[in-house]
């Protein structure tokens, strides 16, 4: 991405501001859990749409219901999103990678802060400085996702989606061939009043993008998979504390703040977001959030806590992301890394994949879809993002089970090359092939400082005894 790139302004939320425009082959299997299903031949005789598009629904109006919907619509397919809450704020850190803000066309307005340094806090609270191999128009940008929500379903509404204030209830398959999907939701409007009113449509195909807790996933027995509770809480600080986070995010790891995640203070527009989260100890949340605020308290000490937030997030993909002309995105897939907890970029790229797939194989609306059309978006994600969910599952593995691996991991964080594989990874959504000396000698540094760690911990216990 060249550092010439210029982003188009945002005035529908905030104000605008004037802005300058400043080998190796990873081969890695899918993991065993998911079930690859044989691929199935397109049907390049599908039956055409008399009279009208194909009609899809999109269930969910988060960023992958958001992306996923604006392809729809601009690829002339009939279009309805269904969101319950509009102005929803979801726990979320809210970090986005450089290349979504290309990708997807972001407006400069809807990011909060461009972070270009980020602190990582190892469990003796020793600090790492990472960022120095950042070229200077690269950063990590920070939103809010009620922003960035809101502004998603509103350029999906703008290029012909019809977005439908209401709650998905259920949905009725076809009991023969190419019958319609029937939806039933609660509608919220000016005519309904605050308890709503019952509806149903009727559509060609569906897209589950309702999150975590997927009505749509259970409807097509998508199966269960593990989750973690996020937890958050926006915090107002003064203004001289806040000048310390103006472009700096941090991140803490350590058994007091999650047993295997980690808790996280980043900034926002007039506050910073501070959270944790866990898979293995939900029901002690509220404890790792304390000892979170506890750990950056020097730094947001005076604050006041405005809003508390909590949601589900997805470890692993769903065993089934497809069904018949069903298919699930984002959250409502499983579409979150291990160890980072990204979601978001993942999110809109899955919605959009999806949406291309059906755009695709409609002919631009002009067919009926099936299931082979669907699955060519799920044969095209997995190709390109299995590599990255491996990678960091296994990273999770070895760095989050205890301490002494905790505080190795930070330490090999100081390592420059460590840093900009991981930015150069984190960034542009890809593993990064490496130098195979540089990662022969990260792997002894890394091993030396499992060794390091482990000792002290050894002597710390003596001590302790």
């Amino acid at each position: 991405m060249a550092s010439s790139m210029a982003f188009k302004p945002f005035t529908g939320l905030r104000q605008s501001t004037p802005s300058t425009t400043t080998e190796t082959t990873i081969f890695i299997k899918p993991p065993t859990s998911i079930k690859i299903s044989p691929k199935i031949k397109a049907g390049l005789t599908s039956p055409k749409v008399t009279g009208r598009n194909l009609r899809v629904a999109v269930i969910g109006g988060g960023p992958a219901g958001g992306a996923a919907a604006e392809t729809l619509a601009k690829g002339g397919i009939e279009t309805f999103l269904i969101e319950r809450k509009l102005n929803n704020c979801k726990p979320c850190g809210g970090a986005i990678p450089l290349c979504m803000v290309g990708e997807f066309d972001l407006p400069v307005d809807i990011i909060d802060r461009r972070v270009t340094k980020m602190k990582m806090i190892s469990p003796s609270n020793v600090a790492v400085d990472i960022g120095q191999t950042l070229k200077p128009h690269e950063y990590i940008g920070m939103v809010r996702r009620e922003v960035l929500d809101a502004y998603l379903r509103d350029r999906a509404a703008d290029s012909g989606a019809t977005v439908i204030n209401g709650l998905f209830l259920k949905m009725e398959s076809p009991l023969v061939g190419d019958a319609p999907y029937k939806l039933h939701y609660t509608a919220y409007d000016s005519k309904t009043g605050a308890s709503g009113e019952k509806r149903t449509l009727e559509v060609d195909a569906v897209i589950g993008a309702d999150g975590a807790n997927s009505r749509v996933a259970k409807s097509i027995s998508a199966g269960d998979y593990e989750y973690a509770i996020a937890f958050q809480e926006r915090i107002r600080i003064p203004d001289t504390k806040m000048n310390y986070y103006e472009n700096l995010a941090e991140m803490y790891v350590g058994d007091d703040v999650s047993p295997d995640f980690y808790g996280w203070v980043f900034p926002k527009s007039d506050h910073v977001a501070v959270g944790t989260g866990t898979v293995t100890h939900k029901s002690d949340i509220k404890k790792f959030q304390l000892a979170t605020r506890t750990r950056a308290m020097d730094k947001i000490e005076g604050g006041k806590i405005i809003r508390v937030e909590a949601h589900p997030i997805p470890e692993h993909p769903r065993p089934r992301r497809v069904l018949g002309r069903v298919a699930l995105v984002g959250d409502a897939a499983g579409y979150v890394t291990k160890c980072s907890g990204e979601g978001i970029y993942f999110a809109a790229k899955s919605g959009r994949m999806c949406a291309e797939a059906i755009v695709e194989g409609s002919e631009n609306g002009k067919r009926l879809v099936d299931e082979a059309d669907l699955r060519k978006y799920l044969e095209k994600w997995d190709k390109k993002y299995w590599p990255t969910y491996k990678v960091l599952d296994v990273l999770q593995k070895v760095f989050y089970r205890s301490n002494p691996a905790r505080e190795a991991f930070v330490e090999m964080c100081a390592d420059e090359y460590v840093q900009k594989m991981t930015f150069d990874s984190y960034l542009y959504k890809t593993v990064v092939p490496g130098n195979p000396l540089d990662d022969l000698k990260l792997a002894v540094r890394t091993v030396g400082s499992l060794v390091r760690a482990y000792g002290i911990r050894r002597e710390m216990a003596k001590i302790d005894a």
